[in-house]
């Protein structure tokens, strides 16, 4: 088979995609994503012209792919899905169309999600990393960080949520989110978060035809991709001392730190659980999820050391 020009490897995009019919829309949504993402890259590796062909797949492009991903700040449940979704086309590509011999992700490892407690940013790196959006002095920037930070949202619910979900005005702001898993729900925002959201829709110049909130210059959405982009993009204006406090941060990591400050305040953990959109199918709050976001680290129980009574 001739390589494809990539408007022609959409075409297999989309032929596959109606073969995934029958998984949920948010499954196929982040399958595609993660393919279309993946043929982008193999089409600009040396030898490929800007083309696709199946047999680009080998295990040496998805070995490169995800030690890629990974210095571009993506998480182990990012790279797990990638891997997953190449492992199921690549089996469609043998065995619905014949014009892939081997499956490469087979034996490619990626290391299971340590079972760490979740990152509790400290009090110099808050610091930092709200000195750096105030430096950058982008509506965008602020309106970004304050929900990650100030709301704990995901990286999906800032991609994903809609403009008629977005009640931010002069004095109150809630929002509609849950892209993930369905979970959605309502999220009451304070003013830390209002105010930056307000600015950004009023006054920071984004896409007034765009249906979703935030939006970018390539397209009416800022998608995940594009998000983690930004935040790098926001970490390399940080001088050489203040680099290596914040350098190895994720746009994720500022949700576990509001679930810690949220505790810290007097939450509990149904209110975070909920907040969170850590919910069950049932509807109820998802405690054990919760828990892993607000563990203990060592560093806390060794500083409450000293108070033991003798």
């Amino acid at each position: 088979m001739d390589a494809l020009p990539i408007s022609e490897a959409q075409v297999l995009l989309t032929e596959y995609e109606a073969f995934l019919s029958g998984r949920t829309k948010s499954t196929v949504d982040a399958y595609m994503r993660a393919l279309r993402q993946l043929i982008l890259w193999l089409a600009q590796r040396p030898g490929c012209g800007g083309q696709f062909h199946p047999e680009h797949l080998t295990k040496t492009a998805m070995e490169t792919y995800i030690a890629y991903l990974d210095t571009q700040g993506y998480s182990i449940a990012h790279r797990a899905r990638v891997k997953s979704a190449v492992s199921g086309f690549a089996h469609w590509l043998i065995e619905e169309k014949g014009i892939l011999r081997r499956n490469p992700t087979r034996g490619l490892n990626i290391p299971p999600q340590p079972l760490l407690a979740p990152r509790q940013l400290t009090p110099d790196q808050r610091y930092i990393l709200r000195n750096l959006v105030e430096r950058d002095d982008h509506p965008r920037s602020e309106a970004l960080f304050a929900l990650g930070y100030w709301a704990g949202c995901r990286v999906s619910d800032v991609a994903w949520l809609l403009l008629e979900h977005t009640h931010v005005g002069p004095k109150v702001g809630w929002l509609h989110v849950g892209y993930k898993g369905g979970k959605a729900r309502d999220i009451d925002l304070v003013n830390a978060a209002r105010r930056p959201l307000y600015e950004y829709i009023h006054h920071g110049g984004r896409d007034s035809e765009s249906p979703y909130t935030f939006t970018s210059q390539r397209s009416q959405r800022l998608t995940e991709a594009g998000i983690h982009r930004w935040w790098k993009n926001l970490k390399v204006h940080a001088t050489v001392d203040e680099w290596e406090l914040i350098h190895d941060v994720t746009f994720h990591d500022l949700r576990h730190d509001f679930a810690h400050r949220a505790r810290e305040a007097g939450w509990t953990l149904e209110e975070v659980a909920y907040y969170l959109g850590h919910i069950t199918n049932k509807g109820t709050p998802a405690i054990q999820t919760t828990v892993r976001y607000t563990l203990m680290s060592r560093q806390q129980l060794k500083a409450k050391l000293g108070l033991l009574k003798g």
